[in-house]
């Protein structure tokens, strides 16, 4: 199994910045791609931004410019770095690991941390 720790969520207002991170632990081979995702009541889970285990990244035309998403492979730790938040990025931020596990890639999230943005 493989347990994904996220921290860094609270409370900022428009135009603060924050940083999550996220580190994997547990039994795995490798950690491929690393992610994060986001969730407000009643949308849909969507995507912030991923990153690669070489360093590519893509991210949501939304928060492009102002979030910014790395990782440490020696640390099993993926970062995400929000500039310039606005109250539209209030949801529940859950960080995505795809880790090898038995020679399988396997998709694995975290319990989320919460980013409230005021106005």
């Amino acid at each position: 199994q493989v347990q994904l720790v996220e921290s860094g969520g609270g409370l900022v207002q428009a135009g603060g910045s924050l940083t999550l991170a996220c580190a994997a632990s547990g039994s795995f081979a490798s950690i491929n791609d690393m992610g994060w995702y986001r969730q407000v009541p009643g949308k849909q889970r969507e995507l912030v931004a991923r990153i690669t285990r070489g360093g590519r990244t893509n991210y949501a035309d939304s928060v492009k410019g102002r979030f910014t998403i790395s990782r440490d492979n020696a640390k099993n730790t993926v970062y995400l770095q929000m500039e310039r938040l606005e109250p539209e990025d209030t949801a529940v931020y859950y960080c995505t690991a795809d880790a090898v596990v038995l020679l399988i890639p396997v998709a694995f999230w975290g319990q989320g941390t919460q980013v409230n943005v005021s106005s």
